[in-house]
């Protein structure tokens, strides 16, 4: 049984000694802070491009860094998923890459807010934040194993940062639209042609995007369609469950 005066004793240094650990945890915090957020990194654009992000309210829809509204996607790391130049097209007309379907509203940024933009959002997925956003700990039980399929050797790069959001080639993309590997046994060159360049003038309410490509843009991708070899690539078949989901 502690006497008053040993239990005062106990109490204050007890909460000296857990003060004195909290501060130098505090300490030790703050000088991690500038590597972690590469603060060494902020650069301009990155400061406009956060300001863009707060004078829209784009917390009232999305999440960054975990905090914010749920009504739209996590954007910490969407340089990682989707690329500069599919979120440079998706910023400049969100309804354009998805006709009828985004309901992201358009705010008409110009060419230059656009950069910051993305600046802002490349800066925040750069930042160490312990493993954030977690890897859904089921998605490995929905994920497909491709055995073969088409090369990707030759592969556009604005087919991989736009096109492959959609469709699929040799078992990899999107599953949006129609796996690609065996589309020049389907449309001939004029036909690829027309219909990447105005979808929606051949089919109106296509989920197809307009995508503004160059015509060198334009030939490079019909031809690396028409130069894949083989049919679709083998059905995907889904991976066997495990006993844990981390």
């Amino acid at each position: 049984m502690l006497s008053k005066s040993q239990a005062r004793a106990f109490f204050l240094g007890g909460t000296g000694v857990f003060g004195l650990i909290f501060i130098a945890l505090t300490i030790d915090s703050m000088r991690q802070v500038p590597a972690r957020t590469n603060a060494d990194k902020i650069t301009p654009s990155v400061s406009a491009g956060k300001r863009i992000w707060e004078d829209n309210n784009c917390m009232g829809c999305h999440t960054l860094f975990g905090e914010g509204a749920y009504y739209a996607p996590e954007l910490t790391k969407v340089l990682e998923r989707r690329g500069k130049p599919w979120l440079q097209l998706f910023l400049k007309d969100p309804e354009k890459m998805f006709p009828g379907q985004r309901k992201m509203v358009n705010y008409h940024f110009n060419d230059e807010q656009i950069d910051h933009v993305i600046a802002f959002l490349e800066w925040c997925g750069q930042v160490d934040l312990n493993g954030f956003p977690k890897t859904p700990p089921l998605r490995a039980l929905t994920q497909t194993v491709v055995t073969g399929g088409a090369s990707s050797a030759n592969e556009p790069s604005m087919f991989t940062a736009i096109c492959k959001a959609c469709h699929s080639v040799g078992g990899v993309g999107g599953v949006v639209g129609p796996a690609l590997d065996d589309v020049k046994n389907r449309k001939a060159r004029d036909e690829m042609i027309a219909w990447i360049r105005d979808p929606q003038k051949l089919k109106p309410g296509t989920a197809m995007p307009q995508i503004p490509l160059t015509d060198a843009q334009l030939n490079e991708i019909v031809d690396f369609l028409l130069g894949l070899s083989g049919g679709p690539a083998p059905a995907p078949q889904k991976t066997a469950p495990t006993e844990s989901y981390e």
